[in-house]
């Protein structure tokens, strides 16, 4: 995997120097395994996704369209990390998973869950106008050391209904205040296939911060996450999100690290944050 630029590896080393070991939060979506992906097919990148996440270290990643044995490769190479969530499909290893990937030896998980968007949540479901199930797996952690809690939502929007993705982020804040009764920091991350100007994004600013918008560092990397593996196209479209209610940002990034080819590690780049702590 290429290196990052000296620039970026300055910025993640000054937020921890000055804010102590603040935690990193990644959101990725690793691209289904196709065998239709040619030069980016998923065993040909595996590796360098593996090694980016263990470049950064986060705290927290939360991955989208992860099929059931990607999730494994992961969790059997990503030393020190548990995850949480299920299969879309059956609630249990069928079809993509929203998995949250955490550090073990910082938190435990406490509960987690996962609803689908949709009009009944609560059972495997295709929500309004969307092209295929969607869901929102979340968890509840603690940080080992200070016992301090938090919630972490992971979700992946539809990529075809337009009242789908505007009814689950309405459902996903209605979750959100329901199940946060301790009043406990809220992290919501994921792919909306959004941009930031269309309303579903807009409702859900209102209820909670933009991760990019209150960072104390200046934003690195491209102003898009989807890059589509066109190496040689700068990504325009930002759909990739990390939304934070009772936290504060340290640093912001899109990650444009690249395999040894020049090509990208998924069609979209991961966003990256450092929490001032």
């Amino acid at each position: 995997m290429k290196k990052n630029p000296l620039p970026l590896l300055l910025l993640f080393s000054a937020s921890f120097g000055l804010f102590g070991q603040a935690d990193g939060i990644m959101t990725y979506n690793i691209r289904y395994d196709s065998k239709n992906d040619s030069l980016d097919y998923w065993n040909d990148r595996k590796t360098d996704l593996v090694q980016l996440v263990q470049q950064y270290k986060p705290a927290f990643m939360g991955i989208q369209e992860g099929q059931r044995h990607q999730v494994v490769y992961l969790d059997e190479n990503l030393k020190g990390y548990s995850f949480i969530g299920v299969g879309r499909d059956d609630g249990q290893q069928k079809g993509e998973y929203s998995a949250i990937f955490y550090d073990n030896n910082k938190y435990k998980v406490l509960e987690s869950n996962t609803f689908w968007l949709s009009k009944t949540p609560e059972k495997v479901s295709v929500g309004w106008d969307a092209a295929m199930e969607r869901i929102c797996t979340y968890g509840l952690f603690e940080n080992i050391a200070t016992t301090k809690q938090l919630w972490v939502f992971n979700t992946h929007f539809d990529h075809i209904g337009v009242k789908a993705r505007k009814k689950s982020a309405r459902l996903i804040l209605k979750k959100i205040r329901r199940i946060n009764s301790g009043n406990f920091p809220v992290v919501l991350m994921g792919d909306f296939n959004l941009e930031p100007t269309v309303r579903p994004i807009r409702l859900i600013k209102k209820a909670m911060d933009d991760a990019m918008e209150i960072s104390q560092e200046p934003i690195k990397g491209p102003k898009g996450t989807f890059n589509g593996f066109e190496p040689a196209k700068i990504p325009e479209r930002r759909i990739d999100y990390i939304f934070l209610k009772g936290l504060k940002v340290a640093s912001f990034a899109h990650l444009d690290d690249r395999r040894e080819n020049g090509r990208h590690i998924s069609d979209h780049l991961p966003v990256l944050i450092t929490l001032h702590q």
